[in-house]
């Protein structure tokens, strides 16, 4: 059985978050395993608050899951202290597991912020070595690498810096405020183009359905380009044909 673990915060709406993710790695046909970061207090209009997990709950959840099962993948999105990730980066690395998707979550669509402010220098320090896959938006990207991102050169200079920490692929995904969904890969070669048309509207949880999607690829054994190639198209189609408007603010893909 191929089984996937996503490490993300609980969405009460069920549109983003551990949520979301275990939906993903369901029509993908993978077993979904989840530890909770965090719990979030959302709507479809926007987050209002995120409430860390204690680091001794989170240790707690990791080491008796992972006493027991072992994941084909593991998945990151909301790692909201410094704390959360050192135990993670400790428990991948005594449970040498492989196929490390980061989902770089730091502020909503909506505008919070989820993450306090060390976070970003301990992934870079402690899970980025270990990652096979990093997948920034555009914003996320420019934090990480610390540059100013406003043209395709920006990108792939960005995707430079963010493979030297030791990540394997960098899949830097576009859409918040550009004129296409234009995804980038770069593994070291050559920079590969994903380009769809952008979708009119807001939709809740796309970057978590698509990292959860590269994560299920990884896990049947699909290498990391095209396991990127097929996490776009299942995010598109979702948005063209799974999209409801449950509440009174963004849309949520029901995968």
């Amino acid at each position: 059985m191929t089984t996937a673990l996503t490490v993300a915060g609980f969405d009460p709406t069920g549109g983003a978050g551990l949520q979301a993710d275990l939906k993903a790695f369901h029509a993908h046909g993978v077993y979904g395993l989840s530890v909770a970061s965090s719990i979030t207090a959302q709507n479809t209009q926007g987050v209002s608050d995120v409430y860390a997990v204690s680091p001794e709950i989170f240790e707690r959840q990791l080491s008796v899951l992972l006493s027991d099962l072992t994941p084909d993948a593991v998945k990151t999105g909301i790692l909201p202290t410094a704390d959360i990730v050192e135990i993670l980066d400790h428990y991948i690395r005594k449970y040498n597991l492989k196929n490390l998707v980061i989902d770089p979550v730091t502020v909503s669509t909506s505008g919070k912020t989820m993450t306090e402010a060390g976070v970003p220098e301990a992934v870079k320090q402690k899970l980025l070595p270990l990652c096979e896959c990093f997948t920034p938006n555009i914003s996320e990207a420019a934090l990480y690498s610390g540059m100013d991102i406003k043209t395709e050169a920006d990108i792939d200079v960005a995707a430079r810096l963010l493979r030297e920490f030791g990540v394997r692929n960098v899949i830097i995904t576009g859409g918040q405020g550009l004129k296409s969904a234009t995804d980038t890969f770069y593994g070291g070669a050559e920079f590969i183009r994903m380009e769809t048309p952008l979708k009119p509207g807001t939709y809740h949880g796309t970057g978590c359905l698509y990292s959860a999607a590269v994560s299920a690829n990884l896990a049947k054994g699909i290498a990391a380009l095209e396991s990127a190639r097929l996490a776009k198209a299942f995010v598109t189609n979702a948005i063209d044909t799974r999209a409801i408007y449950p509440g009174g603010g963004m849309a949520i893909l029901n995968v």
